[in-house]
């Protein structure tokens, strides 16, 4: 009787696991798509917007054919709102919830009276998410202030069962986070965006291809201002991917053309590229500038919303709690080796460098992902700070500067 229990029960269990397999492999059946060919991928583009985006290690071809063909009435004309006058740029990192930190600075930077409006805005992760606020200005301090002060992790992500997750391609359904985008990013608002990138002012977000392992730069005023069908839809895609943590978040599949077919490109977080970006480090800035007659230093403000200083931590000897403080230290090296780029490009074309990072004394714990209570403490440190005169470093963290004395 005993052997005959034993050999049901072990029936019944496989019965349930090919039962689980079989359904899975029904919803994994689902998570098909055309990838675009090796041979076709620097051909593909988005139908009717040419400047839509370009690679984040390259001088994007477009720009290069207008430096060879514009002349100084070209430049005035198409870059009217910037063209001999200051400069200003901003580069908006990832960092999750601690995206509070930034949208706390500007909004008490505003309340100083000093904050600039910004020739171009980068966004990277959280930064591609508060970016369009900041390129529009000063009146969008209140929709950042509600982002950042009242969103909860339900309002991003919801868990997927250990089946479904196990068949698909992450472990959490981010349609909470796609409705907040919708909600905020209305068509109202990318309609400001077309104006203001008709004027020569830019907003650039970052993704990764993952099918090519290389960075992507989304132009998205020039896909807010373009006659493509899918403008809205392709802008809500961008902002999305930008945050898709591989794994945690859903890729984001964008479908482009090459050859005259339809293919799709997966996209995943920004921030597996680079953490915060101004622009490629192949792009000769100093000629632009000298081409668009800047007035005086340009200024590059790089809001790190992170922490920069290394904090100690006794790991658990298990494959989860190494593997996620592995993740959190490339994490924070990768950023500090990307505030390294900026700041060697900014001494190369002669920018001056300002950076702006979490102080390492803000020592309050979230209780979950995205904790209103920790992101409300964290947006008033940054509104203060800024407010009373924000003391921006000039130098990237380690970084020992000696003045020349000649």
């Amino acid at each position: 009787m005993h052997k005959l229990i034993l050999m049901i029960r072990t029936i019944a269990t496989w019965l349930v696991i090919v039962t689980f397999v079989a359904v899975g492999a029904g919803c994994a059946g689902k998570l098909t798509r055309n990838p675009l060919p090796l041979e076709l991928t620097n051909e593909a583009s988005i139908p009717g917007v040419p400047e839509a985006r370009f690679w984040g290690d390259e001088w994007p071809k477009f720009s290069l054919e207008r430096l060879e063909t514009y002349t100084d009435d070209d430049y005035h004309r198409n870059f009217s709102g910037i063209y001999n006058k200051p400069h200003n740029y901003m580069a908006i990192s990832g960092g999750g919830a601690n995206g509070a930190f930034g949208a706390g600075l500007l909004a008490g930077w505003t309340e100083a009276g000093t904050r600039p409006e910004f020739t171009m805005v980068t966004g990277v992760s959280t930064g591609a998410l508060t970016a369009p606020f900041v390129f529009l200005g000063t009146d969008y301090d209140d929709e950042l202030k509600e982002i950042y002060t009242t969103t909860t992790t339900a309002k991003i992500a919801m868990k997927r069962n250990f089946i479904s997750a196990f068949f698909s391609d992450s472990v959490t359904d981010t349609g909470p986070l796609r409705e907040m985008i919708t909600h905020y990013i209305t068509s109202d608002m990318i309609e400001a965006i077309a104006g203001e990138h008709r004027k020569g002012r830019r907003l650039f977000i970052g993704t990764l291809n993952i099918d090519a392992g290389r960075a992507v730069i989304w132009n998205i005023g020039a896909i807010a201002g373009s006659d493509y069908p899918r403008k809205v839809e392709l802008i809500h895609d961008v902002l999305q991917a930008s945050s898709a943590i591989p794994v945690a978040f859903p890729p984001v599949m964008i479908p482009v053309e090459a050859n005259g077919q339809q293919f799709d490109e997966m996209h995943v977080d920004g921030g597996t590229g680079a953490q915060v970006f101004v622009y490629p480090a192949a792009i000769d800035w100093k000629v632009i500038t000298e081409k668009l007659k800047v007035q005086g230093k340009p200024r590059v403000f790089v809001l790190r919303n992170s922490f920069l200083d290394p904090d100690y931590t006794g790991v658990k000897r298990s494959i989860l709690p190494i593997g996620s403080r592995t993740i959190n230290s490339l994490i924070r090296t990768q950023g500090i080796g990307d505030l390294y780029q900026i700041y060697v490009l900014c001494k190369r074309d002669g920018n001056d460098f300002n950076l702006a990072y979490i102080p390492s004394d803000f020592t309050e714990k979230p209780s979950e992902g995205f904790d209103p209570v920790y992101m409300g403490k964290l947006y008033d440190l940054g509104f203060q700070m800024a407010k009373s005169g924000y003391p921006w470093q000039k130098y990237p963290p380690g970084f020992i500067a000696k003045e020349n004395k000649d």
